[in-house]
């Protein structure tokens, strides 16, 4: 199949998992009948909470999380692939994972990935983020098999290390999906450059639903949700308003992409430097 249409689900996620998902279904019938093949949500689609007790107290494990028979049961009634953007998984009683699920047309869960980079930054104004006090980070990359090739799963802040799109599409991606939560702040700052470049440099499309507006939470993020295509072009944009958006993707581009610009042949061994000093100069081997 040469061509198919993706939706990117942009939602506000607020306190609580119920209504997320009662409010996300009619959105992913909508997506179905705008003729989406593959249809994409954000991070942490169900919940969004910044209060750690919270949080905690509401997140439930793999196997009793409301969500995931949710996303197998309208798979099977749209007949759609299906991105769970990310969920909060409960691991034990102080740990969850962030954990992005792929589900085919038959409700089946073909992939899981578990966000590798955490979220630990001071933002200006005192807006600060530690992800990494109550998430386990994952430790390895997936690529999952898809009507229309492989795809290579990320969430959100991953989007700031080059290196890990660039070692799924050496291990064959043809499509990323980068579901985020990003800030207002970050994002109106490095959103859609550093979506352009990741799929710039590695030759793939890139799919980036993501979540909008002030939550319940207090929290403000971006919106936006992307699909770029592999040579930098932005397919369709989300804007800042809840809603579904879509874009057709004809897989020819990516081997079009690859051909006039072959940088992914073109990796070199390379010596990195040693780490400087203050003044600049590098330290001598045992400093």
């Amino acid at each position: 199949m040469s061509q198919f249409t993706v939706a990117c689900v942009q939602t506000n996620t607020g306190l609580e998992m119920e209504p997320a998902i009662a409010a996300l279904r009619p959105m992913v019938m909508r997506a179905r009948e705008m003729g989406a093949d593959f249809i994409t949500t954000p991070e942490n689609v169900t919940l969004v909470d910044r209060s750690r007790k919270r949080m905690l107290a509401k997140v439930r494990t793999e196997a009793d999380h409301p969500a995931i028979p949710a996303f197998q049961e309208m798979a099977r009634e749209t007949g759609a692939w299906l991105l769970a953007g990310s969920l909060t998984i409960k691991l034990d009683d102080e740990h969850v994972a962030n954990r992005s699920y792929l589900f085919d047309a038959q409700g089946a869960v073909v992939a899981r990935y578990d966000k590798i980079h955490m979220f630990d930054v001071d933002l200006k104004g005192g807006d600060s983020y530690r992800e990494s006090a109550t998430v386990r980070s994952g430790g390895e990359a997936v690529i999952a098999p898809t009507p229309w090739g492989l795809l290579g799963m990320t969430v959100c802040y991953d989007l700031r290390f080059a290196a890990l799109y660039r070692a799924l599409a050496h291990a064959g991606a043809s499509f990323l999906t980068v579901p985020a939560a990003f800030t207002a702040f970050t994002g109106k700052a490095h959103w859609h450059v550093l979506l352009r470049a990741r799929a710039i440099e590695t030759g793939c499309f890139v799919i980036a639903p993501a979540q909008v507006g002030t939550h319940e939470d207090g929290r403000e993020t971006y919106g936006h949700s992307l699909v770029v295509a592999p040579w930098g072009e932005v397919l369709s944009d989300g804007g800042e308003q809840v809603g579904v958006t879509t874009a057709v993707i004809d897989t020819a581009r990516v081997e079009e992409a690859r051909g006039m610009v072959p940088a992914l042949t073109h990796d070199r061994p390379f010596k990195t430097p040693r780490p400087a000093s203050v003044d600049g100069k590098a330290r001598a081997a045992g400093d």
